[in-house]
């Protein structure tokens, strides 16, 4: 069965006292929210999520607008608030979490506005939710707050996961404070120090692996298989539920007034899908009257999301797999189709954009004072070559996802600034001078000779 097929039997919510199910996208199957796999047993294909449409205390259906309440009234008070911005939706995430939660907690993150990116992308509406602000500098905390929730209700003995270093700080964070023993599985020579040195910190066993993230995947799945390990790379159901909280999230702090892109970077596409799911479900809800549109923005060198997308979604494209923004440089993304049902929905975009227009843009966000690692970048960069086509608008309101923090690659930030590796990001390097205050003083006359003769991009 198609995943279009099996769509149609389940809806986006379930009507109220249904208890939360599985559901394979493939073939249809059902399971418990309990069920421990992350695929599905009869065909292999990934599972989805369902919960009931929220109740109230008589057991009828909320509205939207009694639901929208019902989050405002979640945020962070005492005593029925919740510090995480995640498990403020936790009637649309994990209805039946109770005293398993693991939380740090994270979310919250800021929706900013600054003047020079709006400038850069041509847009006169745009927002960047920046993910990085989590605990552990990613957005992946959102999807590991309930994976790792999930793996504590299962009881799972240990946790793993394949990844190229975001997941992998995360589920050793999360695995930490559930008591859990943590696998990660990275490819050997190509993860960013920030996000080896975390996950090594928290005391998750590093496996480096001779290969590329989509060895690393393989083998962790055969590893989950065959050891009984949970597996909480984002082919887990649960992580989707934790990760489409950016989008519930963004949409309360714009009021419910959704924008008309949401642009993000691609990857595994768990976000695509995770993002996709949460607008299904926010409209079906009635949490908002219109769907934004999605805009997946690939590495060129890790683009095969983007071949499939430029052929009408008709064959599946693979990739070997090369770009500096490693959190993105991935071949055969595991979310595939449930990221083209996402793209389907919302009338989305998939595009690349090359390591030179990510650094180009990383330059402009981080002199901005808001700073991002590589990958991340994508997003501004991608926005900025759909209004250069002029499939966005100068008057759309957009909203670019940020999706790590500045330090989690510190390797490429030494190369663009001391080594003056990549001329399309100008670097500003460190200057060596006397203890003299005219030595100051000549540095403030060069940087204000410099400002006169730059023109803002």
């Amino acid at each position: 069965m198609s995943a279009s097929m099996s769509r149609s039997r389940w809806p986006d919510v379930l009507p109220v006292g249904r208890p939360s199910i599985q559901c394979c996208a493939s073939c249809g199957a059902e399971y418990p929210d309990l069920h421990a796999s992350p695929q599905c047993d009869a065909c292999g294909g990934l599972l989805e999520v369902r919960h009931a449409v929220p109740a109230d205390a008589f057991a009828a259906p909320v509205d939207g607008i009694a639901l929208r309440a019902s989050f405002a009234n979640h945020c962070c008070a005492r005593p029925v608030g919740h510090a995480s911005g995640v498990w403020r939706f936790q009637s649309v995430v994990m209805p039946t979490a109770g005293d398993a939660i693991v939380s740090w907690p994270e979310g919250n993150t800021a929706l900013l506005q600054r003047r020079a990116l709006s400038q850069y992308v041509g847009v006169d509406a745009l927002w960047v939710k920046h993910e990085g602000m989590n605990p552990t500098g990613s957005f992946k905390d959102r999807g590991m707050t309930v994976g790792t929730t999930q793996a504590v209700r299962v009881g799972a003995s240990a946790v793993a996961c394949a990844s190229t270093g975001n997941t992998s700080a995360a589920l050793a964070a999360y695995a930490a404070q559930a008591g859990l023993p943590a696998l990660v599985f990275v490819p050997a020579g190509q993860v960013a120090l920030g996000k080896l040195t975390q996950t090594l910190s928290y005391g998750a066993r590093t496996l480096l692996v001779r290969g590329d993230f989509d060895d690393c995947l393989r083998l962790v799945q055969d590893a989950a298989r065959e050891l009984g390990i949970y597996l909480l790379n984002s082919i887990n159901p649960w992580r989707l539920e934790g990760q489409k909280t950016i989008v519930f999230e963004l949409l309360q702090q714009l009021g419910w007034d959704a924008p008309d892109w949401i642009v993000l970077p691609a990857g595994n596409l768990g976000n695509t899908a995770a993002f996709g799911k949460a607008l299904r479900e926010a409209k079906a809800l009635g949490l908002i009257n219109r769907v934004p549109r999605l805009a997946s923005v690939q590495a060129s060198g890790a683009a095969p999301f983007a071949a499939s997308f430029a052929d009408g979604f008709r064959t599946r494209t693979r990739v070997q797999a090369e770009t500096l923004a490693t959190a993105i440089r991935i071949g055969d993304p595991a979310s595939h189709d449930r990221a083209v049902d996402a793209i389907t929905f919302t009338d989305g975009m998939v595009l690349s954009v090359t390591d030179a227009e990510i650094l180009a843009a990383k330059r402009v966000i981080d002199a901005a004072g808001v700073g991002c690692e590589p990958a991340s970048a994508a997003s501004i960069a991608g926005a900025r070559a759909l209004v250069h086509n002029g499939v966005m608008r100068s008057g759309d309101r957009v909203v670019a996802v940020l999706t790590g923090h500045v330090l989690k690659d510190p390797g490429i930030l030494v190369r663009m600034h001391q080594d003056a590796a990549f001329p399309e990001a100008p670097a500003n390097a460190p200057i060596e001078i006397d203890a003299s205050v005219s030595a100051v003083a000549a540095v403030l006359a060069a940087d204000a000779r410099s400002r006169s003769t730059v023109s803002p991009p």
